[in-house]
């Protein structure tokens, strides 16, 4: 039995901010930004729209009436968490309204929670296939004005449906995890910020990605010549191209060509949006299927996810016959270039923006925030409220 993805959806706030107009006003060259990092745009998250909102907007593109009575489990990874208690997921289930026989569950290992609850899906329909579950991969990039970070920003959420015999991708079973207890980035629960060695954790990505391609070799049997495309978490997109170099550096000129050239269209929607920690792997794969040429059946895609602090996984999928026609190309293509450039005043008035702290109650203005069907319109008695357009 085939089990992996079949629909896939995503979404990001309207507003965002020019990464070339950044770099002028930081006083940097901007090819630093746009070559050096590779990002051209970077989405800016309003306070109405946080990790659960943007979530529900990204499984809403997908569901429909079948999904939502056939779902018994959602699994909601972010690093964005708005409670240290109630999962992102139970709001999600309310706000999509699935069948309420469901379990809704929140996962968090830095960029890699989404990956764990696609394998925890899988395990879930092999016992279940007549089962489906939604997975999503939803954060808030964050790491304040005139910082190290502030260029690898970005916010969004991709939303998955994972069921027996896909429509888009199925996933195979074999993969290579690790797990090695380091600091290249964490985010302590006193601060609205992350902390990042970035230096250490480039390469720490790298020595993982490394470790587990080689042990995924021996244990598969499969080398670069058996994957059509490779992609990566990229939380920048230069990051994905180093990821990529260091897999080809010893290929056949062939194999290094072939995977080469996936690059820019795995990495289009990325460069428009930015970080989006745990959604950022599926955002290249979205990219991808969306942006490249239509790829021959049962090509295999291989698929490396890093959270920091830190977890590892290679693993690949294969697509199914007719994929192209359950994307949702021209909605994706609209959502991007249908949203307003901010001016970097407004950018950093917004970034500055945060929920009270103490017991006060909040009321958002949602007329002016990014659109979407679901936004975080207020905040009373310490519980949040999401209103659904």
């Amino acid at each position: 039995m085939e089990i992996g993805i079949d629909k896939i959806g995503f979404y990001t706030p309207d507003v965002f901010i020019d990464m070339e107009k950044l770099a002028e006003v930081r006083g940097v060259d901007p090819a630093k930004y746009t070559i050096g990092i590779g990002q051209e745009k970077q989405a800016v998250a309003p306070l109405s729209q946080d990790a659960v909102s943007m979530a529900a907007n990204a499984a809403l593109e997908v569901l429909d009436e079948e999904d939502r009575e056939a779902i018994d489990f959602v699994l909601f990874g972010t690093e964005s968490g708005v409670d240290h208690s109630k999962s992102g997921a139970v709001w999600v289930h309310h706000l999509t309204d699935i069948q309420k026989y469901a379990r809704s569950v929140e996962l968090k290992q830095a960029c890699y929670s989404a990956t764990a609850a696609i394998k925890m899906a899988m395990g879930h329909i092999s016992l279940h296939p007549e089962s489906k579950v939604l997975v999503l991969g939803t954060d808030i990039a964050k790491y304040g004005l005139n910082t190290g970070g502030e260029p690898t920003q970005g916010a969004g959420a991709v939303a998955m449906i994972l069921s027996a015999n896909p429509r888009i991708l199925a996933i195979d079973t074999d993969s290579v995890s690790m797990t090695e207890d380091i600091s290249d980035f964490w985010r302590p629960l006193h601060s609205d910020y992350a902390y990042v060695d970035g230096k250490f954790s480039n390469q720490a990505y790298l020595n993982f990605l490394t470790e587990v391609w080689n042990r995924y070799k021996e244990k598969s049997q499969r080398d670069l010549s058996d994957f059509e495309a490779l992609c990566f978490h990229v939380p920048y997109t230069k990051m994905g191209k180093k990821a990529l170099k260091a897999l080809t550096e010893n290929a056949s000129e062939e194999d290094a060509a072939r995977l080469m050239g996936y690059y820019e269209p795995s990495v289009f929607y990325n460069k428009q949006v930015g970080n989006i920690y745990t959604g950022s792997l599926y955002l290249s794969l979205l990219s991808l299927l969306e942006q490249g040429p239509e790829l021959a059946e049962n090509a295999r895609i291989g698929l490396f996810s890093y959270g920091s602090g830190a977890v590892g996984e290679f693993f690949s999928g294969t697509v199914k016959p007719g994929y192209r026609e359950h994307m949702l190309k021209e909605e994706h293509e609209a959502l991007l270039s249908n949203r307003r450039e901010l001016t970097i005043e407004e950018y950093e008035n917004i970034l500055q923006q945060a929920l009270p702290k103490d017991e006060t109650d909040v009321e958002l203005d949602t007329q002016e925030a990014a659109a979407g069907t679901v936004v975080l319109s207020g905040v009373h008695s310490n519980v949040r409220n999401y209103t659904k357009k």
